[in-house]
């Protein structure tokens, strides 16, 4: 398993791609957050990093499946799967290792943003911030970028084309994360299925973890999406055996 998973990180970081998916995640909440009006932090007034967590999911929610696209569907078209077909390994540890990988450079493109956290320090007027909030914002975050991840490597073991592998990942994410929200946001489902519908969504749990109280409610249904996207894939790759 961890040879697959060095593998797929040498390979990631053997060209500019890794670098650029760091480097614009930065970019991208950067400028979001101290620069662009209606979003700078510097206008809302309070030492906060809540413009920043309401603004990652949506840019991991597109960088992720572009991170992951090529992970099952250039082994599909390249014909690279029939290695796999004939090693030793077993269809989990390919799977499990290919997901670890992706999971390290998820917290390379996470902790960079610590930045921010001192960055806030330092512009607040008493010198302190809820790092209790922050730190559970940050747990919160990194399980999103981890379910993100299952997500769009199960759907890159539909396809052997890395295009169709980032779209669908792409919108399987979104519908998983925001569409049960708008869902029971109709009022044909309120009077309680409201609730329950946004509970199956990603949101919710991603808020409620962000207030800074570790339920472990939330945390196990993170875990049990990534396990289920991942046995999904899985069974793809059995298939293939």
């Amino acid at each position: 398993m961890w040879s697959v998973c060095i593998k797929e990180l040498r390979q990631f970081f053997s060209n500019l791609s890794g670098y650029i998916a760091i480097i614009l995640f930065l970019v991208i909440t950067g400028l979001f957050l101290f620069f662009l009006p209606n979003s700078s932090i510097l206008d809302y007034g309070y030492a906060t990093l809540d413009k920043f967590f309401e603004l990652s999911p949506w840019v991991l929610m597109f960088l992720l499946p572009a991170i992951t696209m090529r992970t099952f569907s250039d082994e599909f078209k390249t014909g690279t799967i029939e290695l796999l077909k004939t090693s030793p390994l077993r269809p989990s540890q390919i799977v499990w290792g290919k997901y670890f990988s992706v999971l390290f450079v998820l917290l390379f493109v996470i902790i960079p943003t610590c930045i921010y956290i001192i960055t806030i320090k330092s512009l607040s007027a008493t010198g302190n911030i809820d790092m209790g909030a922050i730190s559970g914002s940050y747990l919160g975050l990194f399980l999103l970028g981890a379910v993100f991840a299952a997500i769009s490597i199960c759907c890159s073991s539909f396809t052997s084309n890395a295009v169709v592998a980032f779209l669908l990942g792409a919108f399987v994410c979104l519908v998983i994360y925001y569409g049960f929200s708008s869902l029971s946001r109709i009022d044909a489902f309120s009077g309680g299925i409201d609730y329950f519908l946004e509970m199956v969504g990603i949101d919710f749990h991603y808020q409620s973890i962000s207030r800074g109280v570790i339920d472990t409610r939330d945390v196990i249904y993170f875990l049990s999406l990534i396990v289920f996207f991942l046995f999904i894939t899985e069974k793809n790759i059995q298939q293939l055996k």
